[in-house]
Order: C-alpha cells, then sequence, then structure tokens
C-alpha cells in the first residue's frame, strides 16, 4: 500500500470511527468559517478597490486582487464541504481543475501586479497615502491569524486535510496584510514612496507562491 492511499485508508477510518453528529457539528463550523472568510474577502476587495484608486497604490490594488482569487479560493472550498456535509461523493478530477484554475488565477494577479509595481518604480510613481488603506491592512493584520487559527482547530476536529491546507493559505494572508501596512505606513509616514511598490512586489511573490501550491497539491482530495 503506498503513502497515499495508506492516508486515505485510515482517514475513511477516522471518519467512520467519528461520531456522526460531531462530525456534523465539525463541518458546519468549517463551513461557518469558511462563509466568514468569503465575506471578509468581499469586503477586503472593495475597501482595497476604493482606497488603492483615490490613493493609486499598486499594494492596496494588489491586495484587492488578491482577495479577489481569495473569494475564488474559499468558495471553492465551500461547495467541497458542503458536498461531504451532504455525504456526497465528488470527482477529484473535478475538483483538481476547480483548484487549478484558482492557481492559475493567482500566477496572472502575480504578473500583473509585479509588473506594474516594476513599472512604478522605473517612472517613480508616488501614490497618495491612505489612511484607509492602512485601517483596512490593520484590521486584516488581527482577523487573518484569528481565522487561520480557527481553522486549523476543526481541521483537526474533522481530520480535514482541505480545511487544514486552506488554513495555511489564511495564514500566508496574515504576511501579506503585514507587508501592505509596512508599505502604506512608510510611505505615509516617513514619504517613503518606494516602499508602496515593493510592497507589491512582495504581494505578487506570495500570490506566486499560493499558485503553485494550489497547482501542485491535491488539496481537495481527501476531506
Amino acid at each position: 500500500m503506498n503513502v497515499h492511499v495508506a492516508h486515505e485508508h485510515r482517514t475513511h477510518d477516522h471518519h467512520a470511527d467519528m461520531d456522526p453528529r460531531r462530525r456534523a457539528v465539525g463541518l458546519q463550523r468549517a463551513l461557518g468559517l469558511e462563509y466568514f472568510s468569503l465575506a471578509w474577502n468581499f469586503l477586503e476587495t472593495f475597501v482595497g478597490f476604493a482606497a488603492g484608486l483615490a490613493s493609486g497604490s499598486v499594494a492596496l490594488m494588489g491586495f484587492a486582487l488578491d482577495s479577489v482569487v481569495e473569494s475564488s479560493s474559499a468558495a471553492a472550498l465551500i461547495w467541497r464541504l458542503r458536498k461531504e456535509r451532504k455525504g456526497e461523493v465528488t470527482l477529484e478530477e473535478v475538483e483538481q481543475r476547480a483548484v487549478r484554475l484558482v492557481g492559475v488565477a493567482f500566477f496572472a494577479l502575480a504578473l500583473y501586479i509585479g509588473a506594474q509595481a516594476i513599472y512604478d518604480l522605473a517612472t517613480r510613481s508616488e501614490p497618495e497615502a491612505s489612511m484607509l488603506g492602512i485601517a483596512l491592512a490593520a484590521v486584516s493584520v488581527v482577523v487573518m491569524p484569528w481565522l487561520a487559527a480557527r481553522k486549523r482547530r476543526w481541521s483537526v476536529e474533522i481530520d480535514s486535510r482541505a480545511l487544514e491546507a486552506d488554513s495555511n493559505q489564511t495564514q500566508l494572508c496574515t504576511y501579506i496584510s503585514v507587508f501592505l501596512l509596512v508599505g502604506l505606513g512608510a510611505n505615509a509616514l516617513l514619504g517613503w514612496w518606494w516602499a508602496d511598490p515593493l510592497a507589491a512586489i512582495v504581494i505578487a511573490g506570495f500570490a506566486a507562491k499560493e499558485g503553485r501550491e494550489l497547482w501542485t497539491t491535491q488539496r481537495f482530495c481527501t476531506c
């Protein structure tokens, strides 16, 4: 028996041994977290775009676009967990295709934001200070690690590799929020205009990392 089959066998045994009511509660909690994650990403998208357009911040635009793609990822996991809760079986090929489409979106985001940031550096495009963007980044720095921790906890409760992988992705969003906050803060407080496109380049790097992980992983194959 190979490692992948052994893992699936242990997972299925664990699911069979788990109290059905306890598992139902766990799946409901996991779905609740994903719905919250989806709503939060919508909020980040709306506020990020508004603040980015007003200030000309490529870092904020990158953050908003990242939130758009994160919304797609959350929606895919909601679909997966809902089918798991109903006891339905999904085709691995369909799941993998959906996840890879999100991965391609991350690659496209990384390419666009990275190129725009380099252009802004080369042309010395100086963004305006954005207090709204700073507030958004500061709140995200608090919300994202809390959300990642809750997802990680319930992934253990229901033995879900999909939710565990998503918690890691949410933790990655924490780092993106930190770099955004540093870039916006340096521009607003110190006048370091170049900190904004540098933060955007870092965000592009994280987006590429997320895309690569989604392209190569089988995160939804075994819940």
